[in-house]
Order: structure tokens, then sequence, then C-alpha cells
């Protein structure tokens, strides 16, 4: 008598994969995708270098603005800083009676500082100035008045014209004057500069998407028949974008580095004479240069846009690929 030949032996359970078996396979194919994206980019150094090189290119331009204008807003905050007014006072106010105007002066709202500059030193500083002290020496009288520098706590065009007329109205207060059309044009020059390197950015960046994207346009059409075969046998658009994407993150960090290594060897064969500039006008400045922060953004924005751009390449022409 024969009995019917069982499946399976009793109380044998079917074993699927678990999640965490499904996670390291799939971080271990992530991990063998891009280490082989990164190997194909290194058996043809030249093309993959030209690529990269032009991202590099791509990208310096914008991220220099920004950082000339990081500097420039550095400068704007020193200049704000620097601000004042300049309260004049009647003239023939003694001295005593100047130092209780200044008093009443530090004591209004807005206030960060006053600094009294009398007569005798407003005359002192002015022959200093003009070299004309014999001439000067020969009047009868001061006629220069003493004034107070104030300084104000909100550099805010708008708030230090308002504290200009506060002032104003303190007795022995002559003439308040100040000139904020420097600073009024400073911040349109900021603002200026901000919208440009913002377009700039945008446009250079569509130029490292189309470089990208260019790139792996033609890995695809070079690796048509294999991307048909996988398809044949079940692979996914996932499965078969995973490798061009790491190609793509790959060119973009590529040229970020290059970018990067010009940015600073630019700086460099700059500082000096740039130094130098400066120091002939009696000033400190030195050239911005990439810090970590900034060049984690430098980086990361690159690897994102090759990213960014073998996404749009791969998805495209996957939709065109069918298999025969």
């Amino acid at each position: 008598m024969s009995r019917d030949p069982s499946p399976s032996p009793r109380g044998a359970r079917t074993h699927r994969p678990t999640g965490g078996v499904r996670w390291r396979a799939w971080a271990r194919h992530h991990r063998t995708m891009a280490v082989d994206s990164g190997r194909r980019l290194l058996r043809r150094p030249l093309g993959s270098l030209m690529t990269m090189l032009a991202i590099a290119i791509a990208l310096v331009l914008p991220a220099g603005l920004w950082l000339t204008l990081d500097s420039a807003r550095l400068l704007d905050a020193e200049l704000e800083e620097s601000a004042t007014l300049t309260a004049y006072l009647e003239i023939g106010i003694a001295e005593g009676e100047a130092g209780r105007i200044e008093e009443a002066l530090a004591a209004q709202a807005g206030v960060a500082g006053t600094r009294l500059i009398t007569a005798a030193e407003g005359m002192a500083e002015f022959q200093q100035a003009l070299g004309l002290r014999d001439a000067l020496m020969r009047l009868e009288g001061n006629p220069l008045p003493a004034s107070v520098v104030v300084r104000p706590g909100d550099p805010d065009p708008e708030a230090v014209r308002g504290l200009a007329e506060a002032l104003e109205g303190v007795p022995g207060v002559d003439e308040v004057r100040l000139d904020l059309a420097w600073l009024e044009r400073l911040r349109h020059l900021a603002e200026l500069g901000q919208r440009v390197t913002l377009a700039l950015g945008v446009l250079f960046g569509l130029g490292v998407l189309l470089v990208v994207g260019n790139t792996i346009r033609l890995a695809v059409e070079n690796r048509r028949q294999e991307i048909e075969v996988v398809t044949l046998i079940g692979a996914t658009h996932a499965f078969v974008r995973r490798p061009f994407l790491y190609s793509g993150a790959w060119f973009g960090l590529g040229g970020g580095l290059l970018a990067w290594g010009l940015l600073t060897l630019g700086s460099d064969w700059l500082s000096a004479p740039v130094s130098a500039l400066a120091a002939s006008y009696g000033a400190s400045f030195h050239l911005p240069r990439l810090g970590p922060e900034g060049s984690t953004i430098l980086l990361g924005c690159s690897t994102l846009l090759g990213w960014l751009g073998a996404w749009i390449a791969v998805n495209r022409h996957l939709a065109e690929i069918r298999p025969r």
C-alpha cells in the first residue's frame, strides 16, 4: 500500500524573509551600486573629470558672489554701528552747560552713547584737517559751536530720523545733522546683490542639471540592452534607476569638490593684492573664505543637483525603453 508523498515534512513552515533581512539586502544593494558607480567613473577619468569641471565652473560664480555678499553684510553691520548723529549746540554755550546738555541727550530714549566735542576741540580738529593753522589763529574768536556726537541704539534709518527730531527739541541744541543717504544706498545695493546672486544660482543650478542629465542620458543609452534584459526578468524601475542616481551624485560631489578647490585657490591668489589695495586706503579687508558650514552647503547642494539631474534624465528615458 503506497502513501501519497507529502509536499513538505510534517510541521514544517515556509520561511519568508523578515523585515531585517530585506533591509540588509536593500542596504547591501545600495552599497554595491554606489561602489560600482564610482568605479565606472574611474574607468573613464578624462570624461568624468571634464563633466565635474563643467559642474564646478557653474558653481563657482554664484558661490563667489555669495561669499562677497556675506562679507558685504559684515561690512554693512560695521557701518551701521558707526552711524552717528551730530547735535550742534548754540554758539556761546559754556563748557559746563555743554556737559549738562550732553547728559540730557544721553538720557533720551534710543541713544546708545554720546561724546562731547567742545568748541576748542572742534577748532583744533578743523585746523588739523585743513592745514590752515596760521590763518585761523588770526581770528578774534572761535566761530565754531560745541557739538555732541550721538550714537543711536537702532541704526534703522526711520528710527534714526525719529531720534534726530527728538534731539532737536532738547534745550540748547541748535541743529541735528545726519547723513543716511549712504546707508540707504548700501542697503539697496545689498538687496540688489542678493537678488542677482539668487537669479544666477538658479540659472547655474539649471546648467548643472543639464550637464548631469546629458551625461546620464548617454550612460542610459550605452546600457540600453542591459536595461531591457533586467526589465524582462522583473527588475523594477527603482532597481534600474539606482546605479544612475549614484553616478549623478558622484558627479555632483566631484564638481562640488573642484568648485571648493577653485574658490580656495582664487581666494589665496587674490588675497595679497586686495589686502594691499585696502591698506592703501587706510582700511583692513580680507577676502572671505568658505568655512565648515559654507563648505558643507556647497558640497550638499552640488551632490543634490547631481542626483536630481540624474533622476530626471533616467525617469525620462526609462519611460521610452520597452522590453522587446
